[in-house]
């Protein structure tokens, strides 16, 4: 069995959890995901199945849009509601005074990581010396913000849409938001709505997968992970130096990654044409099974 599943992942769930529930219902063990979301979270986790967990890295590589809702007044341990309360304070901020500093959030900006968070420091896990009291220096990190707006209000909090790269920490985006602001701010919820060009809205729920009598049905093929790169198909000989582990030559084509894909039909591998002296295509990462 080998794809890709988009995932709702209800909350409380930890992205291992997802995980381990799908080994069980696909019997299959080589099961991995793309971008961790927290218990607290919902929404999109990208679930590779098979062959197809050699594409991960792609996934996990690609931009995220998330819903989260921004508490003022709030800072706890976490940057979300499910830590510590460290200070609070009234936080009378209006649409119009959170709008006009999020352009400073725009673009590249440099993130402290959170002490609860997987990062590792000297060999050790951050959140685990958190759960110990201990607090260490953090290097600040670079990622970049592409979208940020605000959609409204919700019971209180203000929701935002965000739109990142990887390694973006949506809960320190709402702690560094409320401290600009002088009130503090935490994260109250938050949900993924797309992975790249994969959206929540076509995702699965664990629970329609258990009930399903074909589950395979599910997948989805490899290379709709690779959809916005054009196709490639060569010929006998050219796909037997690309199973050989060659770069094999082409008599056009233009430069940059493609799909490529066999005589067949079959998807064989992400590649990328190169144009100098010669064109020539270079294997970015193979997919096809060794022996066939």
């Amino acid at each position: 069995m080998n794809g890709i599943l988009l995932i709702d992942k209800p909350q409380e769930w930890t992205s291992h959890d997802v995980v381990a529930k799908l080994r069980g219902l696909l019997k299959e063990r080589r099961i991995g995901h793309a971008g961790t979301l927290d218990p607290m979270a919902t929404g999109l986790l990208t679930i590779f199945v098979g062959r197809a967990t050699r594409a991960a890295e792609f996934a996990e590589a690609e931009e995220k849009t998330y819903i989260a809702r921004l508490r003022l007044g709030v800072v706890t341990d976490t940057q979300d509601i499910t830590g510590r309360v460290l200070r609070e304070c009234e936080a009378e901020v209006s649409q119009a005074m959170l709008e006009a500093v999020l352009p400073r959030f725009l673009g590249e900006i440099l993130q402290v990581p959170p002490m609860y968070s997987a990062i590792k420091v000297d060999g050790q896990r951050l959140y685990k010396l958190a759960r110990q009291g201990v607090e260490v220096e953090r290097r600040a990190r670079p990622v970049t913000i592409h979208r940020l707006a605000v959609l409204g209000r919700v019971d209180g909090d203000f929701e935002l849409e965000i739109t990142c790269s990887k390694g973006t920490y949506i809960r320190t985006l709402c702690h560094d938001i409320g401290e600009v602001l002088g009130c503090g701010g935490t994260m109250s919820a938050l949900r993924r709505t797309a992975v790249g060009a994969f959206s929540a809205a076509d995702a699965c729920t664990l629970a329609e997968i258990e009930a399903s009598d074909d589950r395979a049905a599910f997948l989805r093929p490899l290379d709709a992970l690779f959809a916005g790169y054009p196709d490639l198909t060569v010929d006998v000989g050219q796909e037997r130096g690309i199973r050989n582990g060659q770069t094999v030559r082409l008599d056009a084509g233009h430069p940059g990654r493609v799909r490529v894909y066999g005589v067949s039909g079959a998807f064989l591998a992400l590649g990328e044409v190169v144009v100098s002296r010669e064109i020539v295509l270079r294997m970015v990462k193979r997919f096809f099974e060794v022996g066939v």
